[in-house]
């Protein structure tokens, strides 16, 4: 197992992590915000006003691309499991 080969396998795996939690990231940013901006114009102060819409929107976004996230996981997987061989799994 070669250097390069570890770096390949670490970069690999963290551009799926940032793939899989992207969305998410991304959904409970702008959530964030725009409850921010309608608390700050509204003086409304209220915590679970803030929580709730980014659960909901982290559920929207599981459920919507739910599918994709677990397709783009097991590839990842079966790729490690090909490349590592019968060792990857405890044979």
């Amino acid at each position: 197992m070669s250097p390069e080969w570890v770096i390949e396998i670490v970069r690999n795996a963290m551009l799926l992590s940032v793939a899989l939690g992207g969305p998410f990231m991304v959904v409970a940013m702008g959530l964030g915000l725009t409850i921010s901006v309608l608390q700050a114009a509204t003086q409304v102060n209220e915590m679970t006003l803030a929580f709730v819409p980014k659960v909901v929107g982290a559920g929207a976004c599981l459920w919507i691309g739910g599918g994709w996230m677990v397709e783009r996981w097991l590839t990842f997987t079966h790729e490690m499991v090909a490349v590592m061989g019968p060792a990857a799994i405890g044979q």
